[in-house]
């Protein structure tokens, strides 16, 4: 190896060296990392490594993953293979820090003193550890220091983060495991100067819950916007949000209630939302989420064109479905010319013209072909397409939507069209009350028919599709009774009502 002081060479540039002899190899067989290369052999000795490893220079960032790779597939033998262990670890901490971190802690030989109860798997249920195998309780630990703080982040969790922030070109990124409803609270909350709009919280969240968001996709080194295709919808951050949560175990590949929060630029103080943070998020977070966020942003990181095969299926789906008599497809041509664009990766098939519901499509669709959708509504279904998404899928969605095509569309071809119910009457609401006074007023329980013009005093929420048609202190008004009952007579579930079956309703006592 060339001395540091060499004008030639330097201690992080491999030195060009003739191949070993046998006999060296033989006599000392972990003294080099080797590979042969045109005429001649790159050597590189332990030591190289270490200094290596223990730089801070941007040379062992450009050096680190190619070696990684290099030295695994080509070490001598075992001793050698053993010998990069160490740097293949050090590899997997720095490209996936938490879920390294998770990981490192899970597999010390200590005696716990701490929680969870089942301690570290020790003492598993056995019917849900037979059910998700004991890794799962092996890896589910407390806020261990090695684990970093997620209200304080300094460690692994802070390194994660910095990662996504990267490769999703924000200016900051929060971890969420409270779910996208945590993130939605967190950014009005610190968003509102004035707590007269704290108020209206409630009322902003449950109105804007079910919004979609759409796969955020950048390049991680310039932080500038990467699109994998250009049917991706342009993003919130790109079309210039302070503030977007991503709801991340939807669209990638995290465990479900995990998400993102990112911000952008300095209109919103971050400071404040950590803050608003702090109170809406568990103390003890699970682990498992936060580590299922870390390993999702580096699929994505590793593969940016990952995307690519579930958005040609999405669209070969739609080609063919739109060929089906009776079904119709949603697509941009549905909306104003205005309507800049709709996620390819959602399919929303109608079914007005088989003079059918979207809840006995949905019942037909799911006990005869065994396939699950994302959303049930009066006359729809929307499909998610996703990463793990298969052709033979596919293939079995376009075959039941022929089946329900073959067996109403003629059937009811003249008919008089089916009642729709049409859309929640969201205009015509009036507050009575703040959601803060209306829920802590004196209720009781009326019949439905003798709820009209009074003061709603629960919320109120058809699912599908998830938004609430009267929330507390709204009054009820004959809009919302009418399409309430529509949906319910379709089949679709009532929530947060105290009677699901709405035969009466809970109403302000004054």
């Amino acid at each position: 190896m060339a001395s540091p002081s060499s004008s030639s060479t330097s201690r992080w540039n491999p030195v060009i060296k003739p191949q070993p002899s046998d006999k060296e190899t033989r006599r000392f067989p972990c003294k080099f990392f080797y590979r042969q290369t045109a005429p001649a052999g790159i050597l590189f000795r332990r030591a190289d490594l270490l200094l290596l490893l223990a730089s801070g220079s941007t040379n062992r960032q450009r050096y680190k993953s190619a070696m990684c790779d290099f030295f695994i597939e080509h070490a001598y033998d075992l001793e050698c293979r053993d010998a990069t262990r160490g740097f293949s670890n050090c590899c997997e901490r720095k490209q996936r820090p938490l879920v390294q971190a998770l990981k490192s802690a899970a597999q010390q030989a200590v005696s716990c003193f701490h929680f969870p109860g089942h301690n570290r798997g020790k003492a598993a249920p056995s019917s849900m550890s037979s059910l998700t195998g004991l890794g799962t309780f092996v890896h589910d630990l407390p806020e261990l220091p090695e684990l970093d703080d997620l209200f304080s982040p300094s460690g692994a969790i802070l390194d994660a983060q910095r990662k996504a922030s990267e490769l999703f070109g924000s200016s900051r990124t929060w971890f969420l495991v409270n779910g996208t409803t945590c993130g939605i609270q967190a950014s009005i909350m610190a968003s509102c100067s004035q707590a007269k709009h704290l108020s209206y919280l409630g009322i902003l969240i449950f109105r804007l819950y079910r919004v979609w968001f759409y796969p955020v996709l950048y390049q991680s080194i310039s932080r500038r916007p990467f699109r994998v295709s250009p049917r991706v919808p342009r993003t919130a951050l790109e079309q210039g949000a302070d503030l977007a949560v991503q709801s991340s175990h939807k669209v990638l590949s995290s465990l479900t209630q995990s998400s993102m929060l990112h911000s952008k630029g300095e209109l919103v103080d971050a400071d404040r939302v950590s803050r608003c943070l702090q109170m809406l998020q568990s103390s003890s977070p699970s682990y498992l989420l936060l580590a299922s966020l870390d390993a999702a942003r580096a699929q994505l990181s590793d593969n940016p064109e990952i995307f690519g095969k579930a958005l040609d299926m999405s669209a070969e789906a739609k080609k063919h479905l739109s060929l089906i008599p009776g079904i119709s497809v949603l697509g941009l041509s549905s909306f104003d010319s205005a309507f800049p664009a709709i996620d390819p990766l959602r399919i929303t098939v109608g079914f007005s013209r088989l003079n059918i519901s979207g809840y006995v499509a949905d019942e037909i669709v799911s006990s005869e072909h065994h396939i699950v959708c994302e959303l049930v509504g009066t006359r729809s279904q929307t499909f998610a397409v996703n990463l793990g998404t298969r052709k033979e899928d596919i293939q079995r969605l376009v075959l039941s939507m022929k089946h329900l095509s073959s067996d109403f569309y003629q059937a009811n071809e003249g008919k008089t069209s089916l009642k729709s119910g049409v859309c929640a009457p969201l205009g015509t609401s009036s507050m009575q009350l703040t959601p803060r006074d209306a829920f802590f007023a004196k209720k009781r329980k009326v019949l439905i028919g003798e709820s009209l013009g009074k003061i709603c005093g629960e919320l109120i929420c058809p699912y599908p599709p998830g938004i609430p048609v009267l929330v507390p202190g709204e009054v009820i008004t004959e809009d919302a009774l009418s399409y309430l009952l529509d949906v319910r007579n379709m089949g679709a579930g009532i929530s947060g009502a105290a009677d699901d079956k709405l035969s009466s309703m809970l109403v302000c006592d004054f």
